[in-house]
């Protein structure tokens, strides 16, 4: 008879935010599949938990998925965690579930903290319609492509990001969306220095750039947005303003064209042929 596939949400910050029934599955099962042993081993040691533990992470996950997927039909309990949170939200673990559920063994969630909507539910922007898009691009044009997407649509946005790259993420969100669009950014949710900032895009720019450094856990919330409006004025001149400011001109055809929905080929005809 096969075993039970757990998946089970632990704390994002705080060890105290566990609830008794994962508790109680992590000291029953017969194996822990963990991205970190030494993070998950923290909290076993914090509750008196001494079950054998196994690394499955995004570059062991093909290879450890067929080896719990033997140990569940050998009839072993297997639990899956993350290094904080649930599982499989912007984490390892689809590849296990699906042969799981492929292999016909039982697949039974234990729900609990998650950071995306533990920030969602303290950010004070609109929940009735919410999309999550994982870790943003790390290169900036793919950002600035997913940003694209998200100008018009009547939901708000929830985003992680790495704090190295949080200054340049709120720069693009500015140009693409709007210096005006609110935005919040929660860090450390859950632990000692725990804090939300909320304002405009350049109200966050702002105070972030003021930080000497920036770290811990982001996630980034941007709200619905309105269609915004198209500047009017030529798009020769357009370049030609942010020139004067002192942007490079290839810098200012970027802008232009994102801003305009164009490409900066066609930016660059227009400024050429005027």
């Amino acid at each position: 008879m096969n075993g039970t596939l757990y998946i089970v949400a632990t704390p994002i910050g705080n060890l105290e935010d566990i609830t008794y029934r994962a508790v109680r599955i992590l000291g029953e099962a017969d194996l822990i599949a963990c991205e970190d042993t030494r993070q998950t081993r923290k909290l076993l040691d914090r509750y008196g938990i001494g079950k054998p533990l196994i690394s499955y992470h995004e570059h062991n996950e093909e290879e450890r998925s067929a080896e719990l997927i033997r140990e569940l039909q050998a009839g072993r309990t297997v639990a899956l965690v993350s290094d904080a949170g649930t599982p499989l939200i912007a984490d390892p673990g689809y590849r296990l579930v699906r042969k799981a559920r492929e292999s016909g063994i039982a697949v039974s969630p234990i729900p609990g903290p998650s950071a995306m909507l533990a920030a969602l539910s303290a950010s004070g922007l609109p929940t009735d319609a919410f999309e999550f898009h994982g870790f943003f691009p790390a290169k900036h044009g793919q950002r600035v492509r997913a940003l694209e997407t998200l100008r018009d649509t009547e939901a708000t946005h929830v985003f992680y990001e790495a704090p190295h790259r949080i200054l340049e993420t709120i720069d693009d969100i500015a140009v693409v969306l709007g210096a005006e669009r609110p935005v919040v950014v929660a860090r450390e949710l859950t632990k000692i220095h725990e804090e939300f900032l909320s304002g405009t895009a350049a109200e966050i720019q702002a105070q972030l750039r003021a930080r000497s450094a920036i770290k811990g856990e982001i996630t980034v919330m941007i709200a619905k947005g309105a269609a915004m409006p198209v500047d009017q004025k030529p798009v020769g001149d357009a370049v030609a303003e942010l020139v004067a400011g002192g942007m490079p001109r290839m810098e200012a055809y970027k802008r232009v064209a994102r801003e305009r929905g164009l490409s900066k080929r066609d930016v660059y005809r227009q400024c050429e042929t005027k």
